[in-house]
């Protein structure tokens, strides 16, 4: 028995409405997904402890705690007399050779993105050559590489993957990167969705402009 056209035309329409809230679902039910988990197990690891000493069991209190604690620490980290103390801490810990290598790059990863000098403020796209035809979207993180033994010629790029937290870092000639002036968020949000996520300014990311990097 053939189906009739309203028939199908509406089996399309509430197919289409049940993708579209799909896509407003899903990003959303996930984000909130990966929240609870990181609460929950945050919250037991501490309250579990809490819990002994208190001897009740609060729900949401390891959350409170981590939250006071960490805020504490941030304070005290801002007063000239914990700042000498977190100067020798590192002084102690550059001397430990694999504690060294794990701490300073967990921090100097959180600086770039939450410090006050942060590094992935910088959007470039970068040209590979007429050879290869192709080009990467990117963050200058380094203008003088001198320290690697370099020309002055060269700067440091790096490039966050698709779908991973993961990127790798390219030493590139400068003539070959263009500045781009969209809001590095956006640049961020572009690369990590595989270029599924519109940017405010599309047409930058193609043309660049002609701004190089000084």
């Amino acid at each position: 028995m053939t189906e009739s056209p309203r028939r199908a035309s509406l089996r399309r329409i509430l197919l289409k409405y049940f993708i579209q809230g799909m896509l407003y679902i899903t990003p959303v039910a996930i984000t909130i997904y990966a929240l609870v988990i990181s609460f929950d197990f945050l919250d037991q690891l501490v309250a579990a402890n809490l819990g002994k000493i208190i001897g009740i069991r609060i729900p949401g209190l390891g959350i409170i705690t981590i939250v006071m604690f960490v805020t504490l620490i941030g304070f005290l980290g801002s007063t000239f007399v914990f700042q000498p103390i977190m100067r020798y801490f590192d002084r102690a810990i550059s001397k430990a050779p694999l504690i060294k290598i794990i701490y300073s790059s967990v921090k100097d990863l959180l600086l770039a993105f939450m410090g006050n000098q942060k590094k992935f403020t910088e959007p470039v796209i970068v040209n590979f050559g007429p050879a290869m035809e192709m080009e990467r979207l990117g963050f200058l993180t380094q203008k003088d590489v001198n320290i690697l033994g370099l020309d002055e010629d060269k700067v440091s790029v790096y490039f966050p993957a698709s779908y991973s937290v993961m990127g790798e870092v390219i030493i590139v000639p400068r003539k070959n990167v263009r500045s781009l002036s969209i809001p590095p968020a956006d640049v961020m949000k572009f690369i990590v969705s595989g270029g599924v996520t519109r940017v405010h300014n599309t047409d930058e990311i193609h043309s660049g402009g002609d701004t190089r990097t000084p």
